[in-house]
């Protein structure tokens, strides 16, 4: 299976990047061929500019063809990135506006749209400053499943197969961590 980790977050020595780096392991392990693509570290410009607009049928811009690339071999896909108020890192949100784009990752037929990424399945690591049970009750995880996991990921056709939250990552203490990196290890095993 080929496996692409997209990693949003700016700080290499962030949790995420231990979630990251567990996810990579358990894939590796497991015999899969595996790419990390850390949007930081490769300075994906993540602005949608007008070119990008007018041309994105007739000229593709080599750095989101690049990605495009990426996302055609994946036969699975993880994501891992902090919420920031009550959704991606701004960067993460101008990939998926720059790199899902009509005509790769969906077209438009009948008036709805057609997702052209079947057969691709998705996990989702999240982190959040927040503890858990606050999110769960104002319903912040369910409407972050359904604009994510619903509206971009399952409309692109991907099959969502986890969608995980880590909470209060910026409080907790090591143990707490290393049962999140347990979780971690044991949904990505589960699901490659």
């Amino acid at each position: 299976m080929n496996h692409l980790v997209i990693f949003c977050h700016p700080s290499p020595a962030s949790f995420n990047r231990a979630i990251a780096d567990s996810v990579e392991a358990v894939s590796g392990a497991l015999g899969h061929d595996t790419c990390c693509r850390d949007l930081y570290a490769i300075a994906f410009n993540p602005v949608l500019s007008r070119a990008d607009l007018d041309g994105a049928a007739e000229m593709v811009p080599p750095d989101v063809l690049q990605e495009q690339e990426f996302i055609t071999w994946a036969d699975m896909l993880t994501f891992v990135y902090p919420v920031w108020w009550a959704g991606m890192p701004g960067m993460l949100k101008g990939y998926i506006d720059r790199v899902f784009c009509r005509d790769f990752a969906y077209c438009l037929h009948d008036g709805a749209a057609k997702g052209l990424l079947a057969g691709k399945s998705v996990l989702i690591f999240n982190t959040t400053a927040l503890p858990s049970s606050v999110y769960t009750s104002m319903g912040m995880h369910e409407a972050m499943a359904l604009t994510t996991d619903t509206g971009i990921f399952e409309m692109c056709g991907m099959e969502v197969l986890h969608h995980a939250f880590f909470g209060s990552v910026d409080t907790v203490d090591d143990e707490v961590r290393r049962s999140y990196l347990g979780e971690v290890v044991s949904i990505t095993s589960r699901h490659l």
